[in-house]
C-alpha cells in the first residue's frame, strides 16, 4: 500500500484513494458504539455499548468486510456522506478532524508510527466496552458516557 506523505493535510476526503481513506481511521472503537439521539433537541451521547461484532480487545470490527450484511443498520462511512454523518462521529474522529480542518492528532498511527499510541493515551474505547446484546435497551441510557473517554 503507498500512501502520499501527509496526504490528510492537502488531499479532500472526496479525493483519496480506498487505501487513504481506510488509513485514516484511528482505531479508536467509538464509531461502533450505541449512541443516543435526543428527539428535542438533537444531542447525542455516546454509551459504551459495542456492536455485537466489535472486538473489545483491538477496537476493530470482527468481520469489516461484511458488517453491513450482518448488522443492516451499521452506517458505512463515506466521503460523501461524512456531512450527513459527522454529528454523531466523536471531535477526537480522524474523519471528522480532517474533514473539519483540524489535521491528525498526535497519537494517530500516520503521525506516531503506532498503532498503539491511541491506546496508551486513553483515546479509544479499547477495554471499555459491553457488547450491545448484553444490555436491554431499556437500560442504554444507564450506559451513556463521557464522548472523550
Amino acid at each position: 500500500m503507498t500512501l502520499r506523505p501527509r496526504y490528510w493535510d492537502t488531499v479532500p476526503l472526496s479525493d483519496m484513494t480506498p487505501q487513504e481513506w481506510e488509513a485514516l481511521c484511528d482505531g479508536c472503537g467509538k464509531c461502533c458504539l450505541a449512541k443516543l439521539e435526543d428527539a428535542d433537541s438533537g444531542e447525542v451521547f455516546f454509551t459504551d455499548i459495542a456492536c455485537r461484532l466489535f472486538d473489545d480487545s483491538t477496537c476493530r470490527c470482527g468481520q469489516y468486510a461484511l458488517r453491513k450484511q450482518i448488522v443492516p443498520e451499521c452506517v458505512i462511512l463515506r466521503p460523501e456522506t461524512i456531512d450527513e454523518v459527522s454529528y454523531w462521529m466523536p471531535r477526537s474522529c480522524a474523519y471528522r478532524r480532517v474533514h473539519e480542518g483540524r489535521g491528525l492528532a498526535d497519537w494517530h498511527p500516520l503521525i506516531s508510527g503506532d498503532p498503539q499510541a491511541i491506546h496508551r493515551a486513553g483515546a479509544s474505547v479499547q477495554g471499555r466496552t459491553v457488547p450491545e446484546y448484553a444490555i436491554p435497551e431499556d437500560d442504554w441510557e444507564d450506559h451513556i458516557i463521557d464522548e472523550e473517554i
